[in-house]
């Protein structure tokens, strides 16, 4: 199976007033196509600042990422975006909706984004998989949490990426939501065959991929396979 995201060495300093502060500690893992892969720690332990660089969000101070077989630090922001909107998805903790487009104009941007053909029925489509067929020209203030946090999974996925990043995608949702969230998130992912990639404090979410990166301090402190559950 080919490597989707090559990460090897990656250390990331910031400046805190007079102090450097090392995020990241030489970390090295790779992940392949379709794989299920969580990143866990707990707070503080840099588990956003790596999905960062793996998405190419930001630069590492030493070390490479390859992803989708290109090493980032190859291309300039430009490239780097142009990349990100053909091959990843995202899904983040407070959900990122634009607050003046509908539920059905938020899932189509990143296809009108790349000139899909039909993109208003490829939305639908995914609004209706999600369980909002009735929700499509609701804007996010009319939406609860769990409802803005289904339209950005079909966002994510509408796409067709190769491999998606979700930061904390229950951070802010209660149990029983975040439950049904996180299911329809693993079924849509199976669908479509995507490489999901997990940020997550919740070793029971961890637990569903197919493998667990555990981070603390910055540095890798094991990296297992699991059984999915």
């Amino acid at each position: 199976m080919a490597k989707i995201l090559n990460v090897s060495h990656l250390t990331k300093r910031y400046i805190s007033g007079t102090k450097e502060l090392t995020v990241l500690n030489d970390i090295t893992f790779d992940i392949e196509e379709g794989e299920t892969f969580a990143i866990v720690g707990p707070s503080g332990s840099g588990k956003t600042t790596l999905l960062g660089l793996c998405a190419g969000l930001d630069r590492p101070d030493a070390g490479s990422v390859e992803l989708c077989g290109t090493d980032l630090a190859s291309l300039n922001e430009d490239e780097r975006a142009a990349l990100r909107n053909r091959e990843v998805g995202f899904i983040f903790q407070n959900f990122q909706l634009l607050p003046t487009l509908t539920a059905l104009e938020n899932v189509i941007v990143p296809l009108e984004l790349q000139g899909f053909k039909s993109p208003t029925r490829s939305g639908q489509d995914l609004l209706d998989k999600v369980g909002l067929a009735d929700r499509f020209h609701h804007y996010p203030s009319q939406l609860s949490g769990g409802e803005q946090q289904r339209v950005a999974l079909a966002r994510a996925f509408s796409s067709n990426p190769s491999i998606l990043f979700a930061d904390e995608p229950t951070g802010n949702l209660d149990e029983e939501t975040g439950e049904k969230v996180v299911k329809l998130l693993f079924e849509l992912n199976q669908e479509a065959g995507t490489t999901l990639v997990i940020v997550s404090h919740d070793l029971e979410l961890a637990r569903r991929n197919q493998r667990i990166l555990r981070l603390k301090g910055g540095k890798v402190i094991a990296n297992e396979s699991t059984v999915p559950l």
